[in-house]
């Protein structure tokens, strides 16, 4: 398993609750919303995408 799974779901937790607040808040600019969604976004899959180019080269050099 990758083990970036267990840390991004122990972050969505923090992450959807923060969401859901500026979601929410009235005083909260819609705009600053999906912001915070297209940086979570973008953010997962440049960290996916690392992982996954480590996971990689780990198994080239084992063998």
């Amino acid at each position: 398993m990758n083990p970036l799974v267990p840390l991004f779901v122990v972050l969505l937790f923090p992450i959807g609750a923060i969401c859901t607040l500026l979601f929410t808040d009235t005083g909260i600019e819609p705009a600053l919303f999906w912001a915070a969604v297209k940086t979570f976004a973008i953010l997962f899959a440049v960290a996916g995408g690392i992982s996954f180019a480590a996971s990689r080269l780990a198994e080239r050099s084992h063998g």
